[in-house]
């Protein structure tokens, strides 16, 4: 099964009843799935009781995953309910979400697996200050990443962005080249400018044709072995669009204007091995 993405097409939707379609004890799961959701190297023999990965048909929870947090929150089925502690891509079925939690009442487990079985609706409620924390951090991200580029893309050899993490307290996004910290105003000014200006922040899915249109060739996902970009103009990808700034392939969650940001502070540029990191921190 492939799991609907809910959260792609309609963010703001912070519940959501689905069915279940897969419950599996954490300790009966395959090895690359268990890594998903690591337990603590000092957790005792039953750390893993009465933990489970539950598969729903749709899915609000945004899997960690592309620099951005897990979302947590809640499943229930009436008055069962089911704290979500984290939501991955499950690494052995493409395209499948795995939501790692335990029931609220750990004392009810014959109940809770009576209850919570394939077949079963549930209703999903998100932690919503959480989803904007991560949303804001998210599009400020990517607010930095447009400010670098336009600031030093002709002044730095061998430019180019690479990655990005917009965890708390934690956020960064790396680039090829080397940035010196002389940049740092310059691009703290262009950051200002942007989420000033509250630039519409949009969501669309573009297949490969679109992005040459659009003269972006250089963000064309890459494509599977052995298949060109001629043969996948008709697979899309989402794409979050800065109006005026910049567009980026992402499959994240955001915010609708860049001033919804709020307050973005450039923190610090480092440099190793050719690498740039620009960090970043959120009022």
């Amino acid at each position: 099964m492939i799991t609907d993405l809910v959260y792609q097409v309609d963010a703001k939707q912070t519940t959501l009843d689905t069915v279940v379609e897969a419950v599996v004890p954490y300790s009966e799961l395959p090895s690359a799935n268990r890594a998903l959701y690591k337990l603590p190297p000092d957790a005792g023999d039953d750390a893993a009781k009465n933990l489970y990965a539950v598969a729903t048909h749709a899915t609000i929870f945004h899997p960690q995953g592309g620099g951005q947090p897990s979302d947590v929150g809640t499943m229930a089925v009436g008055d069962t309910a089911f704290d979500v502690l984290s939501a991955r891509m499950d690494a052995v079925q493409a395209g499948r979400v795995f939501h790692f939690g335990r029931p609220v009442d750990v004392s009810n487990t014959t109940d809770f697996a009576d209850i919570f079985n394939v077949g079963s609706t549930v209703t999903q409620s998100i932690d919503v200050e959480k989803r904007l924390l991560y949303s804001r951090l998210h599009t400020a991200g990517h607010v930095l990443g447009a400010a670098v580029r336009h600031t030093v893309e002709k002044e730095v050899p061998g430019f180019d962005e690479l990655k990005a993490s917009h965890f708390p307290d934690a956020a960064s996004c790396e680039f090829r080249g080397k940035i010196e910290g002389s940049w740092k105003e310059p691009i703290q000014e262009r950051v200002n400018k942007y989420v000033s200006d509250s630039m519409p922040v949009e969501i669309d899915w573009w297949d490969a044709a679109e992005f040459r249109r659009q003269g972006l060739e250089r963000l064309i996902p890459q494509m599977p072995a052995g298949v060109t970009p001629t043969g996948v103009d008709n697979e899309k990808w989402r794409v979050v669009r800065i109006v005026g700034a910049e567009v980026y392939p992402c499959g994240g969650t955001h915010v609708d204007t860049t001033a919804e940001c709020g307050a973005t502070t450039v923190t610090k540029i480092s440099r190793s091995k050719g690498i740039s990191r620009v960090s970043y921190a959120l009022k």
